[in-house]
């Protein structure tokens, strides 16, 4: 079974990033070339990028009529100057606001690791380019180490919020983001995994409810407060706060936690938020 703790002890004997480790394996097993992998990861950002400008521009609605327009409330207020979190997180949170509406309203989005989690991974990247001017290949490299998380996280456990509620699809998107975070701000290999263990501690039971059974309400919110856990976790991590349960074990807690979720909680919406009466009601209307 894979582990996350091999990739950083092959980072640290070779003196590589976590995302070069990545792309050597991935090469390998492909038969890729690591040029060619890298413009397909190179595309899958150009689409993250799109995707936040076009629900930045806030012109996208959803049939529903449930989503639309949020991200460009959030920039409006951080662009004004008045943001209660400043800059860097408001930032944040309407990018992954933005990439999550563009999803809800059937746009062109980059599954990192669900299209229900969408809006994560591409907001923090973006954000911590913006803060730090980063070049686009180590942007590049930063989503091998995020595919790489993904990757065990798939192995060990799964990605899917109908297995493992949403803890699986937000939990995972959020820990790849702090992991990817880590890596683009000049982190070492055993920081991305403290950075990815403490966010998706943060998010360990989080139910997949979504009312009327669409991934509007509450899933394009929720990115935009996975975004935040993932900026947190990174600014832990490269302080020095270590997760005392290791990333490998917090994934096999998260695969455990799952398993023990009724089924009403693991994307039926028979449950949590979606049996609220308002999301009776939206159901009703709605179909």
């Amino acid at each position: 079974m894979r582990t996350y703790q091999d990739y950083v002890q092959l980072a640290e004997e070779r003196e590589l990033k976590i995302g070069e480790i990545v792309l050597v394996e991935q090469a390998e097993e492909s038969e890729k070339t690591e040029s060619e992998l890298r413009e397909r990861m190179r595309l899958s950002l150009n689409v993250m990028r799109a995707a936040v400008q076009t629900g930045l521009s806030g012109e996208r609605k959803s049939l529903s009529g449930l989503i639309g327009g949020d991200a460009a409330k959030v920039q409006a207020r951080w662009k004004s100057g008045e943001s209660l979190t400043g800059e860097r997180i408001s930032g944040a949170i309407a990018r992954a606001l933005a990439v999550a509406e563009v999803n809800a309203t059937m746009g062109k989005i980059v599954a990192a690791p669900t299209a229900g989690s969408c809006g994560v991974l591409p907001a923090v990247l973006l954000t911590v380019e913006e803060a730090l001017n980063c070049p686009e290949e180590d942007l590049v490299t930063a989503l091998f180490t995020a595919a790489g998380i993904g990757m065990v996280i798939a192995d060990r456990a799964n990605v899917s919020g109908a297995e493992g509620g949403c803890q699986a699809e937000i939990g995972s998107a959020a820990g790849m983001a702090a992991a990817a975070a880590v890596e683009l701000s000049g982190g070492t290999p055993g920081q991305t995994g403290d950075a990815a263990a403490l966010a998706m501690k943060s998010l360990l039971g989080l139910v997949c409810d979504p009312v009327a059974g669409l991934v509007e309400v509450p899933c394009v919110k929720r990115n935009a407060t996975a975004a935040t856990i993932a900026l947190a976790a990174a600014e832990m991590a490269l302080a020095g706060v270590e997760s005392k349960i290791p990333l490998d074990e917090v994934i096999d807690a998260m695969n455990e936690i799952g398993k023990q979720m009724p089924c009403s909680l693991r994307e039926t919406a028979q449950g949590g938020l979606a049996l609220t009466p308002t999301g009776r009601r939206i159901k009703a209307e709605f179909i």
